[in-house]
């Protein structure tokens, strides 16, 4: 495996960095240095994608933020550039943060800011239940301790499901039929520009889905989508900067969920994006100005031992 997927282009400079699983797979991820690590005590931000998307779900995110910040992009295993898992019985919340914990040890990262978007954002959870004194900030994308059954059924619906495209307007085309109820108001550059952050182009010639569709195996088990007591994990950030950003539209965290997060931590902000579903993209207004104050406060904080 290669670069950028055919088709898309690096926003700013980035590193390819790959590290070792506990089970052998080869991880990968995209590593934009910023400023943090020359003496101003900024974290890295470290940001870790849906069930079925990859590291190009953050490129704006990175570009807006890497002059300033540095953000490191996680591919879970299964997608994008990392390996795929010889049992597909590890494509499960709990292996995904025993990966980013392998990942924060071989950088050695001992603090850093966390972004999670839907799976993201579960594996944010967990990783607060086992390393909270590492998190300097979080920010949950549109999921939280308990999952809509409407919004779960239609993920099971999908996922897994091998698409393939001769052409990306095609691909656009496609992932358009399926979203248009998520994002209500995209044009054609806006569906082009997400189908060529879903697919990538095979050897074949073929435009298709960058992920192992061995993921669904797990996902399918009830229980499996989310892990145990998410809510005694979302717990772990009571004293933790945390920002939950919710879609207006969407079926995957219900507004009373979301408020219900937001009453349980001491230091949380909640955030709802309009005229969006699951999930926002973080470049709506709402979003970009929300990630800001979370970061100004890391920002002005100090480190604790």
């Amino acid at each position: 495996m290669g670069g950028p997927a055919a088709g898309t282009q690096p926003l700013s400079a980035y590193e390819n960095r790959y590290w070792w699983s506990n089970d052998e797979v080869r991880l990968h991820c995209r590593d934009y240095p910023g400023r943090s690590g020359d003496g101003d005590g900024r974290p890295p931000i470290v940001c870790i994608p849906g069930l079925t998307r990859n590291a190009r779900d953050f490129e704006d995110v990175a570009e807006r933020l890497s002059p300033d910040w540095r953000v490191i992009i996680v591919n879970l295993r299964g997608r994008g550039e990392s390996g795929y898992a010889k049992d597909p019985m590890s494509y499960v919340p709990l292996t995904y943060v025993q990966d980013v914990e392998a990942l924060l040890a071989e950088l050695a990262i001992d603090r850093y800011v966390a972004f999670g978007t839907s799976l993201g954002g579960i594996v944010t959870m967990l990783l607060a239940g086992t390393g909270r004194e590492k998190l300097a900030g979080v920010l949950l994308n549109d999921v939280g301790p308990e999952i809509e059954p409407a919004g779960l059924g239609r993920i099971r619906s999908y996922v897994g499901r091998a698409n393939t495209w001769p052409t990306w307007m095609h691909a656009a085309r496609g992932v358009q039929e399926a979203n248009g109820d998520v994002y209500p108001h995209y044009g054609v550059e806006e569906w082009l520009a997400m189908a060529k952050r879903l697919y990538r182009l095979n050897s074949s010639g073929r435009i298709v889905l960058d992920y192992d569709m061995k993921i669904a195996e797990p996902f399918r088990v009830p229980g499996n989508e989310a892990g145990p007591d998410m809510w005694r994990a979302l717990d772990a950030l009571k004293e933790v900067p945390t920002l939950i950003l919710r879609g207006a539209r969407s079926d995957v965290l219900s507004a009373a969920t979301a408020e219900k997060m937001a009453k349980r931590l001491d230091r949380a902000e909640l955030v709802t994006v309009p005229d969006v579903g699951h999930t926002p993209t973080l470049t709506e207004p709402e979003a970009l100005a929300a990630i800001e104050r979370l970061l100004d406060r890391v920002a002005k904080e100090p480190a604790t031992a």
